[in-house]
């Protein structure tokens, strides 16, 4: 992926394309950069709006609130991801083989740069560790699925339980592991920089080679 192409969004997460503008661009760098490093409950449209030497009411053009700009954030990091296993799987015939690379291409997802200079990949790759789960346990879930605020993320785990049912047929809950495969990686980085007795994952300086070994660990005794 290059500079010159963007990743297409559902048009409802925004009012106006930040990825179409100097302006949008900024907005998406630098809320990337602020919500890693202050969180999201202590991030605003007002504090953004310093930052980028802008206003709040330029800022409200592209984005009706901050939960939107959120969501705007990971499904962008869906697509990235789902763009990665695409082409790290194109002429991959090996369905375990295949599932081997998705596993890689899902925890690396934030180690492979696209090119897009105004997206931190690691950063943006904090932020769906700790914030993600935010964007869609709310009360608002079943109104913002019905408007496919969430097809990024579905079309993701649909596209990873084809190649689950490729390698066993007979396995009952390929959804299921899809998701958990994505779930799994994200909440046992989290644990372990965070919650270690949780988890025995060992994490040393963003090192999270072990945690592919775990994803391959149940996908090759569970799909046995």
């Amino acid at each position: 992926m290059s500079i010159g192409i963007k990743i297409s969004l559902n048009e409802g997460l925004y009012l106006k394309e930040p990825q179409d503008s100097k302006l949008g661009r900024n907005i998406i760098k630098h809320s990337i950069l602020m919500i890693d490093e202050c969180g999201f409950e202590s991030f605003n449209f007002k504090k953004l709006a310093q930052e980028i030497n802008s206003t709040e009411a330029s800022i409200y053009r592209y984005f009706e609130n901050k939960h939107l700009l959120l969501l705007y954030l990971l499904n962008w990091y869906w697509e990235w991801v789902s763009y990665l296993i695409s082409i790290n799987t194109m002429n991959v015939e090996d369905p375990k083989k295949k599932l081997k690379i998705i596993v890689h291409s899902i925890v690396f997802a934030s180690k492979e740069n696209p090119g897009v200079e105004y997206v931190n990949e690691s950063k943006l790759h904090n932020i769906v560790i700790s914030e993600g789960m935010k964007a869609y346990h709310t009360k608002e879930v079943d109104e913002e699925n019905s408007k496919g605020f969430f097809k990024s993320y579905k079309d993701l785990a649909k596209s990873v339980s084809h190649v689950i049912n490729e390698i066993n047929p007979k396995f009952k809950y390929p959804f299921v592991l899809a998701t958990n495969l994505f779930e799994m990686s994200n909440n046992h980085i989290y644990f372990a920089k965070h919650l270690p007795k949780l988890t025995d994952i060992s994490i040393q300086e963003d090192q999270v080679e072990e945690v592919e070994e775990m994803l391959n660990y149940f996908v090759e005794r569970l799909l046995a």
